[in-house]
């Protein structure tokens, strides 16, 4: 992987959703493509299983973006899958090595400056998918329709030479029921951290990247690949960092979490 763009010692990527049409494989397989890391986590919902019934989308790019990372587990990076829910058959396969793959529930990784971090993908503190299904499928379709509409819309700013908008990011920042769910999420994520005695979390679930201290518990989140096209790095010093591929040029983001001291 001589002359990558990107090096760095650990890589979360989550919320991939191959097998649907949102998917935006190409911009992850030139994420990959520009990659040099030691350890690759695969923080859930990198197959979209819920569409596997209707709707299944599978171009030449999903199985690209499929075969990528076998290759570079082949190659020395230690991958670690770690299913959600909507890849949660995968689950019955914990413990197991797919072509170098681990699956494993959930993880927990220490950072090059010692500290250590709940991997975990966050589904199983998202009341709603845990007590009523289907009012998350419900949810997962209302939000497929608004990335359709949203595709569309970007279609035309593109052509006016303007930057990609999410509507649904928009909403949810301006929805107060939407930001009291992702508060009561990330609270709920932090205090299993401090259960666990780890200094702090990382997950994904809710395609919202951040990196945020609650109650001395860091938590981060590595984003999705369907709207913001997000990864969480670490660098060789254990410090932190949001990556965004949405658009043409990659922009990294300054490291949030300070060195221990």
């Amino acid at each position: 992987m001589a002359g990558a763009e990107l090096s760095c010692r650990t890589v979360f990527i989550s919320d991939v959703h191959l097998g649907t049409r949102g998917c935006q494989a190409e911009r992850l397989l030139d994420f990959i493509r520009d990659l040099d890391c030691e350890r690759l986590y695969l923080v859930g919902d990198i197959v979209d299983g819920w569409k596997l019934r209707s709707g299944w989308c599978w171009p030449q790019a999903h199985n690209d973006v499929v075969q990528k990372i076998l290759r570079l587990a082949r190659k020395g990076v230690e991958v670690i899958y770690v299913p959600g829910n909507h890849d949660d058959r995968v689950r019955d396969f914990c413990g197991v090595h797919f072509g170098g793959v681990v699956v494993a529930r959930d993880a927990i990784h220490e950072a090059a400056d010692g500290r250590r971090y709940l991997v975990t993908h966050g589904d199983e503190f998202d009341g709603i998918v845990q007590h009523a299904k289907w009012l998350a499928f419900l949810g997962d379709y209302g939000y497929r329709a608004l990335l359709s509409a949203n595709t569309l819309f970007n279609r035309i700013r593109r052509r006016l030479g303007l930057r990609d908008w999410s509507l649904s990011a928009y909403v949810k920042t301006r929805v107060k029921n939407a930001l009291q769910f992702i508060e009561n999420f990330e609270a709920a994520v932090a205090d299993e951290a401090r259960r666990r005695g780890v200094d702090g979390v990382i997950c994904g679930h809710i395609h919202k990247a951040e990196i945020r201290t609650i109650d001395g518990i860091v938590y981060m989140n590595d984003g999705d690949w369907v709207e913001s096209c997000t990864a969480l790095v670490e660098d060789h010093q254990g410090r932190f960092s949001i990556v965004s591929w949405n658009q043409p040029m990659a922009r990294r983001l300054p490291a949030l979490v300070p060195q221990a001291a």
